[in-house]
């Protein structure tokens, strides 16, 4: 019987994890990577961020996507620490909405649901209508594995031993916590740990009380997804998961404090009674008491530290000491857990890819003084050394995480973002060795006395300013893309191709007349070409940025080095 009964257990289980997954990548999916800018906009203050991490959590179904974004927010230095305990808080209010409809009796229908998704997700063609497929085939999957893991529970209400287990939650609540506390750990998931207790609940195994301590103890278990995200992260993200944790255990601690009245008092609110067991053997109150013990516990903590935010902080900050040191590279120190979510990680990458054309922009901006006033050219060229290492390792680290993530379960349109981002890192990598030229040039230049003439010199301001705004546009378009970028660049380039081959005119008839060097003239006609290749592979960005280089009406220009 008991080999039955495990096989039962396992399988509901695995059904029900299998079902949440699968609702909840449907959702991130159908919601889009809109929800990281909902974030990063709407934390103003700490009951905006409380409201926005409910919100969020409610729709993807996912406490742990929402703690893992909000590390990964803090860690990119969006999001203060004051901001992401908010969000946190939030969040943890936020999935028992999954509790809350798990108490639901939709078993009926659980299986037509599965059908209907199936079939939605192989006839439709449109993307939308397939991820609404995955959402009910998810849906009716989460409440099939109930139903699995209730009839499977059944007959341990006839075993003595379970019923000594169980009651010993009841009159020892302690070990209740710590019980589902380690269900939580393994399964990974808040919402797994609910649905067994609410299966074994409302198959009478486990009584009122001892499932309330479960669920206390499953509040702490869920924090452990938040301290794996923080390996590797910022002393401000680590601080977040710590300050997570810190929360849950304080409110924990506060709940076990006057437990039997937190009991009594959910019972009192909810109708029906929590032990009585129906005709059928079944305990039909029990789902909603466990539900609603679940969403008071987490609103009364919310509401009782919302006020001590700071202390919080300061106590986390406080076990975790350090120093907060700029990063460099922020990719390779996220968890593997990011990939779980894609669009949160296509987030990361292009907060990244925004931070490379950054460097890449002050790169090019760097070169003014040396350029046009020769002035400043040796400091210029080990600025320019070291930043230029940093896009090679820029470029080694973002297409080294984007293959990472083209490897897990994308959508479509995912897929095509992503070839976009890998066309853009290299696209920048050349802008950065152009300039890295540019500053040889200036080098060269000043090494043999050399300098050009004032009509060159005011072309080169020229050039290199047209250059200047070009590139720039481009790159503040790599987190925001505007509608009409390419109508924006189309202003651009014809014009830079067009000053190139008006200056190198105006060249060959100042060497006619004796007004230039012939060897000043070869570096000029050279930055010339750095220039033009320069905005050649911005074009490209703006193409690649627009959609164009994936199935649009053009093909990706590929600059010549």
């Amino acid at each position: 019987m008991i080999y039955e009964i495990l096989l039962a257990t396992l399988g509901g289980l695995g059904l029900f994890l299998f079902g949440m997954h699968l609702m909840s990548d449907a959702l991130q999916r159908i919601a889009g990577s809109g929800l990281r800018r909902i974030l990063e906009k709407l934390t103003t203050n700490r009951v905006v961020a409380v409201i926005a991490g409910t919100a969020i959590t409610a729709i993807i179904q996912s406490s742990s996507a929402t703690t893992v974004m909000t590390v990964g927010l803090v860690n990119a230095g969006l999001m203060s620490m004051q901001q992401a305990l908010g969000v946190v808080i939030g969040a943890n209010i936020g999935t028992t909405v999954t509790a809350q409809i798990i108490a639901f009796k939709l078993t009926d229908i659980a299986l037509p649901m599965v059908g209907v998704g199936m079939f939605m997700k192989i006839l439709s063609k449109r993307e939308r209508v397939r991820y609404w497929g995955d959402f009910l085939l998810g849906f009716g999957m989460l409440f099939y594995g109930m139903l699995v893991m209730k009839t499977g529970v059944m007959p341990l209400r006839d075993a003595p031993w379970v019923c000594d287990v169980f009651i010993h939650f009841s009159s020892t609540p302690v070990l209740g916590v710590l019980v589902g506390a380690v269900m939580t750990m393994i399964f990974q998931s808040s919402s797994a740990t609910v649905g067994l207790v609410i299966a074994l609940a409302s198959s009478g195994v486990v009584g009122f009380p001892g499932a309330a301590a479960l669920v206390l103890g499953d509040n702490v278990g869920t924090t452990i997804t938040a301290q794996l995200a923080s390996i590797g992260t910022s002393v401000s993200a680590r601080r977040v998961a710590r300050a997570h944790f810190l929360f849950n255990l304080f409110g924990v601690c506060v709940i076990l404090v006057i437990f039997p009245y937190f009991v009594q008092f959910v019972d009192h609110i909810t109708p029906g009674d929590p032990m009585q067991v129906a005709a059928a053997g079944a305990v039909p109150y029990a789902a909603r008491h466990v539900a609603n013990l679940h969403t008071i516990f987490n609103v009364t903590n919310c509401l009782l530290f919302l006020p001590f935010l700071g202390a919080l902080g300061w106590v986390a900050s406080l076990i975790t000491p350090g120093e907060e040191k700029p990063r460099i590279f922020r990719l390779e120190s996220l968890a593997p857990t990011i990939f779980e979510t894609p669009s949160f990680a296509l987030d990361e990458a292009r907060q990244e890819l925004d931070y490379m054309g950054s460097e890449v922009f002050r790169m090019l901006s760097a070169a003014e003084k040396p350029l046009l006033d020769n002035k400043g050219t040796e400091k210029f060229l080990e600025e320019i050394d070291k930043t230029e290492n940093i896009v090679d390792s820029l470029q080694k680290e973002i297409n080294t995480y984007l293959t990472e993530l083209s490897r897990n379960s994308i959508t479509e349109k995912q897929s095509r973002e992503v070839f976009s981002m890998l066309q853009i890192v290299s696209n920048l990598e050349r802008i950065g060795d152009h300039c890295e030229s540019i500053g040889k040039l200036c080098k060269r230049r000043n090494d043999f006395s050399l300098d050009f003439s004032e009509g060159g010199r005011q072309e080169l301001s020229l050039i290199y300013h047209h250059t200047q705004m070009f590139l720039k546009t481009v790159v503040d378009a790599i987190t925001d893309t505007p509608d009409d970028l390419m109508e924006q660049v189309q202003s651009f380039e014809p014009r830079l191709n067009a000053m190139r081959w008006e200056m190198r005119v105006n060249h060959m008839d100042r060497l006619k007349t004796y007004k230039c060097d012939a060897d000043a003239g070869l570096i000029f006609i050279d930055i010339l070409t750095s220039f033009e290749k320069i905005g050649d592979h911005a074009y490209n960005i703006a193409e690649s940025l627009s959609g164009l280089t994936l199935g649009g009406t053009r093909e990706l220009r590929y600059a010549t080095v």
